[in-house]
């Protein structure tokens, strides 16, 4: 039940420069930055979506052994009675998807 990795090309906005005559005729410049939309597109593309990809590392490194897989669904589960809070989980994640936060009435 691992989730198909699949690889996507999208094209890196091209760069936008001064031209060589306008160079040469100042101190601009030479590269300009991205477009607003560029700019998102490409925090999106580097950053991801922060969601589980089941990689599974997180079940591989846990000391307690509480993170494990529903075989019918394929959802990572916790087991919050078992786990420790030591973290490590959420620090090997590569997405961020696992988060620590502290337990009410603690």
């Amino acid at each position: 039940m691992v989730k198909e990795c699949k690889k996507e090309v999208i094209r890196t906005p091209r760069r936008r420069t001064l031209p060589l005559k306008k160079r040469r005729e100042g101190f601009a410049p030479v590269e300009f930055g991205l477009k607003r939309e560029e700019a998102l597109r490409e925090a999106q593309r580097c950053l991801g979506f922060r969601e589980c990809e089941s990689c599974e590392i997180c079940s591989l490194l846990c000391p307690d052994l509480c993170i494990t897989r529903d075989e019918k669904t394929g959802e990572v589960l916790i087991d919050l009675d078992y786990c420790k809070g030591c973290g490590i989980c959420a620090s090997v994640c590569p997405k961020g998807a696992i988060q620590m936060v502290w337990e009410e009435g603690i």
